[in-house]
């Protein structure tokens, strides 16, 4: 039974409160564009304690409002926002004549390739469908979620999970343990098309004749997701994992901000310190070092403060979209 389904009609909802992950992908195989203008993408996705808390209450109308980033203006209170198009995707699916106000506090970084915008529309739709009590079922939602963009439908989910086609076709996948990491944030986030495009000619490049380096690095497109990857995860550990990190889409971040490659190269080394691995984040600019303990990733995160950097904690994987509170 759904919780729409537990309240009574006459008993109105007042205030629901929802909370979505942020994510990481622990694999990127990036392929050729297809006649949409869309790569198609092997995946893994990690959900990550990083989260975007989501309160909605009854209105007349669509409105936003916004807290926990510096500057307000980067995050759009307008159809732009992922979280009002989620409510009125919801709304049309299920006939609603209404509106909602959505009270969202955001502690995933704003462009920082960890799918906040995604996790934001997974939490509206949730929290929506508890608020109006449409009882549409998890399938449904995903199905919604799929047209909002490839990440929403992950960030609804939650664990780890194998993402295909454009990233938005989920099978979950096996994982035991807990994997501890410390994220560096940039102070300027990578537009994703624009990282693409980058991604795109750095492809273009490695392909030339002249270009010895570039033969090296051809691959078959798109790249799937190696057996060894899963074989890591299973294992729970994180230098198991750390070795099968990979993000084809990286080497475009790498060409508009090459910073990045400097600092994960810094932060690994050659390897059997606290970090274990470094990778960017979906198409950056966030930098995800994968570390071999809690206690080492205390270090590592206390470090790099030191160094004037913006270094957050978070752990996974965690469980995807869900309701933390109703009020009647």
């Amino acid at each position: 039974m759904s919780l729409a389904e537990e309240q009574s009609d006459d008993e109105p909802v007042q205030r629901v409160h929802v909370r979505a992950p942020g994510k990481i992908n622990l694999f990127l195989g990036v392929g050729d564009l297809d006649e949409d203008g869309f790569h198609e993408l092997s995946t893994v996705f990690q959900a990550v304690s990083l989260y975007e808390d989501l309160v909605a209450t009854p209105a007349d109308d669509f409105t936003i409002s916004v807290s926990g980033v510096a500057d307000p203006s980067t995050v759009p209170r307008d159809d732009r926002n992922l979280a009002i198009r989620a409510a009125k995707v919801l709304a049309a699916a299920t006939g609603y004549g209404g509106g909602v106000h959505l009270d969202l506090r955001k502690t995933v970084p704003v462009a920082g390739g960890m799918g906040g915008g995604s996790a934001d529309a997974a939490a509206a739709l949730v929290a929506c469908n508890a608020l109006w009590r449409t009882g549409v079922e998890h399938s449904r939602l995903h199905e919604l979620a799929a047209r909002l963009g490839a990440d929403v439908p992950f960030a609804l989910m939650g664990g780890t999970a194998v993402g295909s086609g454009r990233g938005d076709v989920l099978t979950p996948a096996l994982s035991r343990g807990r994997y501890e990491w410390v994220l560096v944030l940039d102070d300027e986030g990578l537009s994703t098309p624009a990282v693409y495009r980058a991604f795109d000619l750095v492809k273009a490049e490695g392909r030339r004749d002249d270009d010895p380096a570039g033969h090296a690095e051809r691959q078959q497109d798109p790249v799937q997701v190696p057996a060894a990857f899963f074989e890591a995860l299973l294992t729970g550990a994180a230098e198991e994992l750390g070795r099968s990190l990979r993000n084809q889409l990286q080497a475009g971040s790498f060409r508009l901000r090459p910073s990045l490659a400097e600092l994960i190269g810094t932060m690994v080394g050659d390897g059997g310190g606290p970090v274990v691995a470094g990778i960017v984040s979906g198409s950056g600019p966030t930098v995800a070092l994968l570390c071999a303990s809690a206690e080492a990733a205390d270090r590592v995160g206390e470090r790099l403060r030191a160094q004037g950097r913006t270094a957050l904690r978070a752990h996974g994987p965690v469980r995807g979209a869900h309701v933390v509170a109703v009020d009647d």
